[in-house]
């Protein structure tokens, strides 16, 4: 391999600097909120949000108020979005099937798929209001049939966004609070004297509230590690030109300060152009404070021989996002493995899917992509199996077999549990603790 690094991010190391004090952080506002509840929630509120209201849960009519503050072109444009979100969970949740099998005669095996019991949406919005979010969980988990969706928010400019409530109303949260970061998430997960707990947590976040997510699964569950955006574009000289390439770079790094961006390509002519591109956007781009910055410390540009090369690259990296304009689209998607979504060809982009396509927005980073993908239905969804033994003749054959079994590897308690089934369903007298031998040798 002759990989080049045209530009390089912040090294590792500086990164795990930075992963440590957020912990720390997060550990510390965790066991506070523990331990004071509400009290906490609305301290740690006013210092980072400068917003403590007398509920930070919406009442019906404050609901309809900011909903009617919304304009009609805007309402419209949230319906087209989740028309669209609605239709592809819903073609997820009818790919999910519950089955029951009979595997040998009298023995029916099965798996039914549950919804959780309740869920809390996390929708970020504090530096810019993430409408599509609400979608993305809040209506995700209405197509799974969750009994009891709560949504949590920052205040935008002092105040509930109402075209992000509008998407969590419209999208069918039952309880919505104008909450954001870690006290947002630890009361959903932990519950304080005003909410009660929810059994999973989704949504999207910036490096802490992705850090109070890891550190509270187990409490409840979670849908995904996505933390701060990250995104990659794979192109060549054939897919995309530098305009391109620079546009869907910097249209990403726009998301925070510390989001990674990284062009791989076999060009380097199509590089250094990009490069030059990028610094040009940089002049008049309005949010280039925040994308300037998180370019120059998160920003790549890697150059690779060949397409072979790029696809190895790409794997072991495993972005969030990855923008595929090459002249082989298709054998990316075949042959991809590990990532968040693939946006294929010049004519698509990350913006289409983080806000109105159909797919979900809320996807694997820092890597995750190698084990899991992003939110869908499914997250919502646990697959419960079950067991029916229908005959005394089944009862009998599989307790043979269960009661050797459990001899070998020394539970006889469990060997009983099949024992007393032959004895009584198969009229066979297997003496207490030892093993139910087959009826042809029971019988010599």
């Amino acid at each position: 391999m002759t990989i080049r690094h045209l530009k390089t991010a912040k090294t590792a190391s500086d990164r795990s600097d930075d992963d440590a004090k957020v912990r720390a952080t997060v550990e510390a506002i965790l066991t506070d909120i523990e331990a004071r509840g509400d009290a906490a929630v609305r301290e740690l509120s006013q210092k980072f949000d400068s917003y403590a209201p007398a509920s930070f849960r919406l009442s019906p009519s404050e609901i309809e108020a900011l909903v009617n503050r919304v304009s009609t072109r805007e309402m419209e444009d949230i319906k087209f979005a989740q028309a669209q979100v609605r239709k592809f969970a819903e073609a997820q949740r009818g790919s999910m099937l519950d089955i029951e099998i009979e595997t040998m005669p009298g023995v029916v095996l099965g798996h039914k798929n549950i919804p959780v019991q309740s869920a809390g949406c996390y929708v970020p919005g504090g530096k810019f209001p993430m409408v599509a979010s609400a979608h993305m969980s809040v209506l995700t988990a209405s197509v799974a049939g969750v009994p009891r969706i709560i949504a949590a928010t920052p205040p935008f400019k002092g105040e509930p966004n109402p075209a992000v409530i509008a998407a969590m109303h419209l999208g069918g949260a039952h309880e919505i609070y104008c909450l954001g970061g870690i006290q947002a998430v630890a009361a959903m997960a932990l519950g304080t004297e005003s909410i009660n707990p929810v059994d999973i947590l989704v949504g999207p976040g910036n490096a802490y509230v992705a850090e109070a997510k890891r550190q509270l699964y187990g409490r409840v569950g979670i849908d995904l590690f996505a933390g701060p955006t990250e995104t990659m574009v794979i192109a060549d000289e054939h897919g995309a030109d530098a305009e391109l390439c620079a546009t869907d770079l910097l249209g990403q790094a726009e998301h925070g300060y510390n989001s990674p961006a990284v062009l791989l390509t076999n060009s380097e002519d199509l590089a250094r152009a990009t490069m030059e591109e990028i610094d040009r956007l940089l002049k008049i781009l309005p949010t280039a404070d925040t994308a300037s910055k998180s370019w120059e410390d998160y920003g790549e540009i890697i150059v690779c021989d060949d397409h072979d090369e790029m696809l190895e690259v790409a794997n072991d990296i495993a972005s969030e996002h990855v923008q595929v304009m090459t002249d082989r689209d298709d054998w990316y998607l075949d042959n991809m493995h590990s990532y968040g979504a693939l946006f294929l060809g010049a004519r698509t982009n990350v913006a289409n899917g983080d806000k109105v396509i159909g797919t979900n927005h809320t996807l694997p980073t820092k890597k995750a992509g190698r084990y899991t993908g992003g939110l869908w239905v499914g997250k919502f969804l646990k697959t419960h199996s079950y067991q029916k033994v229908l005959t005394d003749e089944a009862a009998a054959e599989i307790g043979e077999y269960c009661s050797r079994l459990c001899i070998l590897e020394g539970f006889v308690g469990h060997a009983e549990q099949a024992n007393v089934r032959v004895r009584r369903y198969g009229g066979r007298n297997v003496p207490y603790g030892e093993a139910a031998l087959p009826v042809s040798e029971a019988a010599e």
